[in-house]
């Protein structure tokens, strides 16, 4: 946590030397500066890596229930149907999109599913659910998990400079970087580029997208298990299949699946209301957003930390291809309902 408040500072000192880059840009640039600098690399992958996953989960979730208060119900219902029926499609043809390039890639175990999971829903997190409701082999959920934060991250970086080619203007590329950006802090990242109105869109698309965690992870579970009794049946496999779907005590894995509604998205929500009711004097909605600032930049520098670039090397052309290809279609199906729907 303490090196994460280094690197907060030092995000800010670059900022005030160059304005033209953004504290949380700064940030996660920093982050995966430091676990690949020689000196910095053995204390950000050891003895700092709790404090800094913490940072990179934990404080992401409070600057995101933090940023509620910048929001109002009018903001939310003045989003329409549309949008929520442009999040839906943009979610079903990504996942589908990418499950089935995957295999006719041929890639091995659950890779193309936990990609797609990653790609169309909210990234590491959500590979994560689905993993351990599929019972997915560590090597595909490594190489799904740092294929999916490179191409989140470098989102922060090509998106901002499309934004004018494709004649985007600031609510425009909220919703466009929203349905589009795999993590919710890839998302606050990118978004801030474009202007306080497009992060206030694209934190409201993207967490319509988050919210699909549950019933996706609920969907994966219920195959499964649907799989294995079908397996047993026919008495191939059927011990292999039970123990993919089981504890170690023989029960299906349902403890590790998220709540319905994420607790931080609850918060968010709550703040939304909170502010609508005009309770809040003006300086204590600027204090709550300098330390919402503050804690991004944390989560940030924490999540640009996990990046671990010689694994993305290791996993071979077949899954930067898979990566590639998802990425054309969550960015091209999500253009579309955004020129579609606003």
């Amino acid at each position: 946590m303490l090196l994460a408040a280094v690197g907060v500072a030092t995000a800010i000192a670059v900022h005030a030397a160059v304005p033209a880059v953004p504290k949380l840009t700064a940030a996660v640039v920093l982050g995966m500066a430091a676990a690949h600098l020689p000196g910095l690399r053995p204390v950000v992958r050891g003895v700092a890596r709790s404090g800094l996953s913490t940072a990179g989960k934990r404080l992401m979730r409070l600057g995101i229930v933090l940023l509620g208060l910048k929001l109002s119900l009018d903001d939310v219902f003045g989003l329409g149907w549309a949008t929520v029926a442009m999040v839906l499609t943009v979610v079903a043809a990504t996942f589908a999109g990418t499950l089935w390039l995957g295999r006719r890639l041929g890639l091995p175990g659950d890779q193309p599913l936990l990609v797609a999971t990653g790609y169309s829903i909210c990234g590491a997190s959500a590979i994560g659910a689905v993993s351990q409701a599929a019972g997915s082999e560590e090597e595909d959920v490594a190489s799904s998990v740092a294929l999916v934060t490179l191409c989140g991250t470098l989102a922060i970086a090509v998106l901002p400079l499309l934004q004018h080619p494709l004649g985007l203007g600031e609510l425009e590329f909220g919703r466009w970087v929203g349905a589009s950006v795999h993590d919710v802090g890839q998302v606050v990242a990118t978004a801030q580029t474009g202007g306080p109105g497009a992060l206030r869109e694209a934190v409201l698309v993207k967490l319509m997208r988050v919210v699909l965690l549950a019933p996706l992870v609920a969907g994966v579970a219920v195959t499964v298990r649907r799989n294995a009794r079908t397996a047993r049946r026919a008495g191939a496999n059927g011990a292999a299949c039970a123990d993919r779907t089981a504890g170690t005590d023989g029960t299906a894995k349902t403890g590790s699946r998220p709540p319905i509604v994420p607790l931080f998205v609850a918060g968010f929500l709550a703040m939304i209301v909170l502010r609508t009711t005009g309770v809040l004097p003006e300086r204590a909605l600027t204090l709550a957003g300098d330390a919402q600032e503050l804690l991004l930049a944390a989560a940030l520098f924490g999540l640009g930390s996990a990046v671990h670039l010689p694994t993305m090397a290791k996993t071979g052309g077949r899954i930067a291809l898979l990566g590639l290809g998802s990425w054309v279609v969550v960015a091209g199906v999500s253009y579309a309902g955004v020129l579609l729907t606003t």
